[in-house]
């Protein structure tokens, strides 16, 4: 029972899709992480039905390009660009340890914000609009997947920059070994689900993904002195553009 309840919160934290709404105790959120990469999947599945879709109707490239940028804010509800919208502001701020964590919380946003939002999201379009081929198509599904794979290994593998917030009260309520373990289980899922898609173009994803990890780790640890929840939606934003620029590479070949 404790299961399903930890696969209907991690639905309800890092998504909009419906579930039934219940008290949460600390035993149902203790593998809540576990589960948290399969709203990667549902995304993927929305942008294979969508470009199914497009393929039917013979839509232009640009309608094709802006529904897999709105389907994956869709889903989450825009969960991690939230996050990485602050840590913008407070990686731009050049401040102090302490100020940029205070950033951090603070919930309006400022100008770094939104310009460093219009510069990713014009990368991704640019990168999607590149990927038609159906093999590269299916390693870009797969790469929402892995990202949420590697932010859940950070979460319980990193230290917390603060002893509060969400993202500390769920490392801290989880069983870590078996949550870890779990989650590097479906990393090689997931990298298998994107090799078999396409070889080379999975393995320039999977290899960013990793430098993008590492560089989140190094980042937050020199400027913060561990991650948040909102250094979580950073790297997840990050890295499936990144994946999305290193596929479109490759898809260039074919």
């Amino acid at each position: 029972m404790h299961i399903l309840k930890a696969m209907v919160i991690a639905c309800s934290i890092y998504s909009k899709i419906p579930v039934p709404q219940f008290s949460w105790e600390e035993e149902d959120m203790r593998y809540m992480l576990c589960f948290f990469p399969w709203v990667g999947a549902v995304i993927g599945a929305g942008l294979f039905l969508w470009n199914r879709v497009c393929a039917w109707g013979q839509t232009g490239n640009l309608c094709r390009s802006l529904g897999m940028a709105v389907i994956p804010l869709l889903i989450t509800g825009g969960f991690h660009v939230d996050g990485f919208m602050d840590t913008m502001d407070a990686f731009h701020s050049y401040q102090t340890k302490e100020k940029k964590l205070e950033i951090l919380k603070d919930p309006h946003i400022g100008a770094f914000a939104v310009i460093m939002l219009g510069v990713y999201g014009m990368i991704y379009l640019a990168a999607v609009s590149e990927i038609q081929d159906r093999r590269c198509l299916g390693v870009l599904y797969g790469g929402f997947f892995l990202a949420r794979c590697l932010s859940g290994i950070g979460v319980v593998c990193f230290p917390s920059a603060k002893k509060a917030g969400m993202l500390y009260a769920f490392a801290d309520g989880a069983q870590k070994q078996r949550v870890n373990g779990w989650l590097k289980v479906q990393a090689a899922f997931g990298a298998c689900w994107m090799v078999m898609a396409d070889r080379w173009s999975a393995l320039a994803g999977i290899v960013v993904a990793l430098v993008v990890f590492w560089r989140y780790h190094r980042r937050c640890m020199k400027e913060l002195g561990g991650i948040t929840g909102d250094t979580a939606g950073w790297f997840v934003v990050r890295c499936e553009v990144w994946m999305a620029v290193a596929v479109a590479v490759m898809s260039w070949m074919y």
